[in-house]
């Protein structure tokens, strides 16, 4: 395709040229996430900062990696996961946040998606909707080990990814309410452990680049338990579940570049 960029080395969206990250990429959504991200890491050095995308690369265990952001929602998620790979990368980690689903994901917890559930768009651009969206097995051990390590609450599942924040939370003011709060149940039914807006994107783009993707959350807070009664503080420091990114990787540089 043409390269619509100014400066034709470099990426139209994430303004960043091949060599300039790592093989290893943590994605939060938020960009003032990359600073605190990229201090986990040796030698950090801010690369770019275009539109939502905050780009550093330092290392770990000597090896390159870095951190971009994706912003809000698929859309953004999938261009940063493209314009990545075309720059080199090829594992990725999602870091971010999510509302609890079940009443035993509580706030504060960490939680590591196994699968995501595709109730967003993007998706459908790149596959049919009979395609599963799924993270990578390694990626996924790799932020267990880590969380265990950590001594973190943690649980691991399948996730549900939506375009429309507002859907989720006041899905009763919604034209289609009816479909938003019958598929919730749904998904409620089918032990669905969290809600959030990237990871179904993310998992779908990686399998057609055929490289890899995974996702942990921190829990702000959980609005079943809210429904119930039940103690629900909102939770906002996301440093435990971007130590756990940050060991995971460390994980996989140890036993892969070893």
């Amino acid at each position: 395709m043409k390269n619509y960029s100014e400066d034709a080395s470099r990426q139209y969206h994430i303004q960043v040229a091949q060599g300039e990250v790592g093989r290893y990429v943590i994605l939060p959504g938020d960009p003032k996430r990359c600073e605190k991200i990229a201090k986990y890491f040796d030698d950090p050095a801010l690369v770019a900062d275009n539109r939502e995308y905050v780009t550093y690369t330092g290392t770990l265990e000597g090896v390159k990696v870095s951190v971009t952001s994706t912003g809000i929602g698929g859309p953004s998620a999938s261009i940063a996961m493209e314009e990545l790979y075309r720059c080199g990368a090829d594992t990725f980690i999602r870091i971010g946040t999510c509302g609890g689903m079940q009443t035993e994901v509580k706030s504060g917890d960490v939680v590591v998606a196994t699968g995501a559930i595709r109730m967003e768009g993007t998706s459908r651009e790149y596959a049919p909707m009979e395609f599963p969206a799924v993270a990578d097995l390694t990626i996924t051990n790799a932020l267990v080990e880590a969380s265990k390590e950590k001594g973190v609450s943690f649980h691991t599942g399948v996730v549900q990814c939506k375009d429309a924040f507002y859907g989720q939370h006041e899905p009763e003011t919604k034209p289609v309410s009816y479909e938003l709060v019958n598929k919730w149940e749904a998904w409620k039914r089918m032990g669905c452990l969290a809600s959030e807006m990237e990871s179904a994107a993310l998992f779908i783009v990686a399998s057609h680049l055929r490289v890899r993707a995974g996702s942990c959350f921190l829990v702000v807070a959980n609005q079943e338990r809210e429904k119930l009664g039940l103690e629900n503080p909102v939770v906002h420091d996301t440093d435990t579940a971007i130590q756990v990114a940050v060991e995971a990787i460390r994980k996989l540089i140890r036993q892969e570049n070893s």
